[in-house]
């Protein structure tokens, strides 16, 4: 799958975008500020349905308009897929695809396969655990059909088992009622628990000898998946912590409370971990997420690059651009610089300026 180009209306500082990408290497440069990220920010809305920066649509909108569009062309085997896009400020985002409209987002998940890397992602490792969990969640999504029905249901239960919880303090005889959602959580909770270790397991396969390659042979990274709670113990977990719950008024229990450890030996690099080996980590990761797309999926993901390669070193620079060559690929960056000293292969530039693009 590429995507063979993007058009934009009032969508953030564009008024009006038409872009015509390379199935290769695409650079998007200009001063900061100038609308780089825009871009790539409406290709990720169009293979997820939502922004990489958690941002609502009524924000995405242009600060003097009601709605955004986006339009997306992809191609894949010599057959064009469009997928259109409606953002509105105040109604849910309208999505349709080859004309036709769907009545579900997650109807569009795994159509277009993207990696999302930003700077952000060099600190995915040693951030808190909602990080790695969105990290995990965003890619499952993408991957896997019944994940997103599982994990999207898991939530909604959560939010309602949390708002029963806060509602008791005004009426307590609704505790009766706490059972019903806990079998329901046990239920959907279980089966994210069992994908998640599934997922990690599939990662590990692929990232070991990713990161010894980076790290010159010196490090051997595995990643653990920590589920707050076992699958075994679940049920008996929340009702033993039901008097904690209704205290605190949130539910404490569950798979929305895990995390993933990685490990380099018997060191856990989240906690004692340097700086380098954390960034080091976290490039092997996004590698890994490409080749696990492309195993699981038999086909290649779009590649989005914001602004990375400035963070990295030369050697990983070039590790990750040497790695790349087969997939379609989107860079922003301030400068060309990077790619001219290391010779590296560029089948189109676009020069951003203040929401206008030149070829």
């Amino acid at each position: 799958m590429i995507i063979k180009s993007l058009e934009l209306a009032d969508f953030r500082n564009y008024d009006s975008l038409h872009i015509d990408f390379s199935k290769g290497t695409n650079i998007l440069y200009g001063d900061n500020a100038q609308g780089k990220t825009n871009i790539l920010e409406a290709i990720f809305l169009s293979a997820t349905t939502k922004s990489h920066k958690g941002s609502k649509d009524k924000d995405i909108v242009n600060f003097a308009k009601e709605e955004a569009h986006i339009r997306t062309y992809l191609e894949k085997d010599e057959v064009e897929i469009r997928v259109d896009m409606h953002l509105r400020k105040s109604k849910t985002k309208g999505i349709a695809i080859d004309g036709q409209k769907i009545k579900k987002a997650a109807e569009l998940l795994g159509l277009l396969n993207v990696v999302f890397f930003s700077p952000e992602d060099l600190s995915i490792i040693k951030n808190g655990p909602s990080e790695r969990r969105r990290f995990v969640d965003m890619e499952l999504c993408q991957l896997d059909s019944f994940y997103i029905y599982n994990l999207n249901h898991y939530n909604k239960i959560v939010n309602q088992r949390n708002k029963l919880l806060k509602d008791m303090y005004f009426n307590p005889s609704l505790r009766e009622t706490l059972n019903i959602w806990d079998s329901q959580l046990v239920s959907f909770g279980s089966k994210i628990i069992e994908r998640r270790k599934l997922f990690v397991e599939q990662l590990n396969e692929i990232i070991f000898d990713i990161h010894k390659k980076l790290s010159g042979g010196k490090e051997e990274l595995v990643i653990q998946y920590e589920p707050d709670v076992l699958i075994e113990d679940y049920e008996k977990a929340l009702c033993a912590c039901q008097d904690r719950d209704v205290k605190l008024k949130q539910t404490t229990v569950g798979p929305h409370r895990d995390d993933f450890s990685f490990m380099v030996g018997d060191i856990d690099i989240r906690r004692f971990g340097s700086q380098g080996q954390q960034r080091t980590a976290a490039l092997s990761l996004k590698l890994s997420e490409i080749e696990l797309v492309k195993k699981l999926t038999k086909d290649n993901p779009v590649l989005l690059l914001d602004d990375v390669l400035s963070e990295l070193d030369s050697n990983r620079q070039n590790y990750l651009l040497s790695t790349i060559g087969d997939i379609q690929t989107i860079i922003t960056c301030t400068g060309l610089d990077e790619f001219v000293n290391n010779r590296f292969e560029i089948d189109k530039v676009f020069k951003i300026e203040n929401g206008s693009i030149v070829e």
